[in-house]
């Protein structure tokens, strides 16, 4: 791992000229919202999360956040009709990458077990602390254990709930003891899912079953300093996933991490962060242990392993707030896939991926005066890649890695590259006068480096339009985004909205091979568009009695060929009405998404079907009921009906089949009615 840079980036800014004495006098006066999350943001507790829904599933509720459905388990969140690497998703701290080449696993869905204190959703480049790439946005999963007191050894809390439809029953704790110098926190769940019916009555193959437990050790010596230790570890098995050709029979994680937060440092130093992490992901899929087959027995083993860390120091200087930092991951890949009727390897998918990456970053905020700032800021990363079996040939007909690249992308080879990603980020900040609001302006610039897949997928077929072949020299991806938005507030309402406009060069379009009689699915650069933009009005209408309405839109085109580019939602709306008393709140909601009728499913061959688009999706509403009674102040119940009119529909971001790249949609659940217990300590 290569630190040079990083020496260099905090021997720059450390030398930098900055007076603490007046630093401290103009913060008096101005106050920086250092801690303040950035504009395009949405903050939820997990604990808000019904039984049977994973917390993708329920990003899906945000605006701007759609996603796509595989099952009961592992649904990939889309943002601003971005999706997979192209969002940064952090688990606590650490990136967990999934394990499966065709998403069974997505980030997200090792998230789904776990308790958080807040859950967080940064729509577009808003910051560059949180990795190289994101420019679809940042999905933060974090837990803070607060200090214990004397007075105060033990606090938890124990959670069952149920799901009638897919006969769903989940039972979770959370318990942690301590004192003033440091605290053992324990967190476990059980979910067992059986498959659900969507609204007409059809059984949708989706069940599944999953533990998992996390210890944390914390050192608190004061209210501004602790150090954490953690271990999670979480098991999911007998995952059905309907159309996508495989089931998975295991999927596991185990992540460790280390973790240091400190406001007393001294000297020019307000707060420095510093984390490590490792994280060891191994799934299996197969089209014979969950499913009956008739055909060849087919298995794909895999591993991803990352090992990651990150540094950041906030400095107070007397012209603003420096925030700089330095991370670095290692991912680790392996995926084969083994004809198990003959015992012998068919394809070598991910061919011993290795992606290291290291990052540097500045960001600078300037009050210059208390209602106007202005954020700026610069990230440098390197990046390298490789494949160390690309030569690994199955034996018979089946090709090797190297041997698919060479057919597919003019005699390419594998063979180590080297990225250099330069963002940055540009924001203006102005505060309306009498607290009524905030207008903000941005630029920004951010690169995504290809992920294993986009870069070295080698997936034989039985035809070669079943085949599925990553590209060794394809280039990153490079957005350049503007955004304008605002939120105002008045005496019983607010108003919120942004709008955007990202130009990106080199965008990585997965696609199809033009030869004919060899249609298979490629990888290659196009320029393309994307715009839109999200808006959300609230009022209260009593001092109970509340109410919210949004909508979000995104248009992507793939400009080098004039269409659509496929895999983007529709206009989706939200309509949410509450009402309050002390001690209950019942509320209905309506999800709806409009025709999508800007699809690509027939990609660059022209021939129907060969999209990544399954077709034109109709649009939908559906209408969901929910309450929470607190029964006394350590019993909460909460209770509801999702979907209550038993609508049949399914989200327009579709998924693929586990063999080949064929395109499946997967019907949303029918009417799903749920409760929930949940007792503190």
């Amino acid at each position: 791992m290569h630190f040079q840079p990083a020496r260099t980036a905090f021997a720059v800014v450390c030398a930098l000229a900055f007076d603490a004495a007046g630093a401290a006098e103009l913060l008096d006066t101005v106050e920086v919202g250092v801690d303040a999350l950035p504009p395009a943001t949405t903050e939820f507790e997990s604990s808000a999360l019904s039984p049977g829904r994973e917390s993708a599933d329920a990003l899906r509720d945000l605006l701007g956040v759609s996603g796509s459905r595989m099952g009961g388990h592992g649904t990939d969140v889309s943002i601003r009709g971005q999706s997979q690497t192209q969002i940064n998703v952090l688990l606590d701290g650490a990136y967990v990458h999934g394990g499966c080449p065709n998403r069974m696993d997505p980030p997200t869905s090792y998230a789904s077990g776990g308790k958080y204190e807040s859950i967080t959703v940064i729509r577009g480049a808003q910051t560059l602390e949180y990795g190289g790439g994101g420019s679809g946005g940042t999905i933060l999963f974090e837990r803070v254990t607060e200090r214990f007191t004397d007075a105060e050894p033990l606090r938890g809390e124990v959670d069952a709930g149920y799901r009638e439809n897919g006969n769903t029953a989940e039972f979770g704790v959370d318990a942690a003891g301590g004192g003033t110098q440091g605290f053992v926190r324990f967190i476990g769940s059980l979910t067992d899912a059986h498959s659900y019916d969507d609204g007409d009555g059809n059984e949708v193959p989706s069940a599944y079953t999953q533990r998992d437990g996390s210890l944390i050790l914390g050192y608190t010596p004061t209210d501004l300093t602790r150090v954490e230790i953690s271990y999670e570890k979480q098991e999911t098995r007998d995952l059905l996933f309907p159309g996508a050709g495989m089931d998975s029979p295991m999927a596991d994680n185990d992540t460790l991490r280390l973790k240091l937060d400190s406001s007393d440092v001294g000297g020019a130093f307000t707060r420095v962060k510093a984390e490590i992490y490792r994280s060891e992901v191994e799934h299996v899929m197969d089209n014979y242990t969950l499913r009956p087959q008739a055909g060849a027995f087919m298995r794909a083993p895999s591993i991803s392993d990352t090992t990651g860390g990150r540094l950041v120091g906030e400095l107070a200087a007397s012209y603003g707030h420096w925030k700089i930092g330095i991370d670095t991951q290692r991912n680790d890949r392996d995926a084969l896939r083994y004809n198990d009727t003959t015992a012998t390897l068919n394809s070598v998918m991910w061919p011993g991926v290795e992606i290291d990456q290291t990052g540097v970053f500045a960001e600078l905020t300037h009050a210059y005066d208390p209602q106007n700032r202005i954020t700026g800021g610069l990230r440098y990363d390197h990046v390298r890649s490789d494949a160390s079996k690309a030569d690994l040939d199955p034996p018979g007909g089946p090709m090797s890695p190297n041997q698919l690249y060479a057919i597919y992308y003019k005699g390419a080879q594998a063979h180590r590259v080297t990225d250099h990603n330069i963002a940055g980020l540009l924001r203006y900040e102005h505060d309306l006068a009498d607290r009524a609001g905030t207008l903000y302006a941005s630029l920004s610039r951010s690169v995504r480096t290809p992920d294993a897949t986009e870069r070295y997928m080698a997936s034989n077929g039985v035809t070669p339009a079943a085949r599925w072949v990553g590209n060794p020299d394809i280039d990153p991806e490079t957005h350049h985004q503007i955004e304008v938005g605002a939120v105002i507030t008045g005496e019983r309402w607010q108003a919120e909205g942004s709008v955007y406009y990202n130009d990106v060069s080199d965008y990585i379009l997965r696609d199809r091979y033009t030869a004919a009689g060899n249609n298979a699915s490629i990888f290659r650069n196009v320029d393309a568009t994307l715009i839109g933009g999200e808006a959300k009005v609230s009022y209260r209408f009593t001092s109970n009695l509340h109410g919210e309405a949004g909508v979000a839109y995104v248009r992507a085109e793939n400009d080098t060929d004039d269409r659509p580019i496929a895999q983007t939602p529709p206009l989706e709306a939200l309509v949410t009405l509450e009402y309050m008393q002390e001690r209950w709140i019942g509320g209905a909601r309506v999800r709806a998404a409009a025709t999508q009728t800007r699809v690509d499913t027939a990609s660059s061959t022209g021939i129907a079907g060969q999209g990544l688009d399954v077709g034109e999706t109709s649009g939908w509403a559906v209408l969901d009921l929910y309450g929470r009674y607190d029964v006394t102040d350590s019993l909460r119940l909460d209770i509801g009906v999702d979907n209550i009119l038993d609508k049949t529909y399914a989200q327009h971001l579709n998924r693929a089949n586990a063999f080949d790249p064929t395109q499946v949609q997967v019907n949303e659940p029918g009417r799903s009615g749920w409760v929930k217990l949940t007792a503190s300590f």
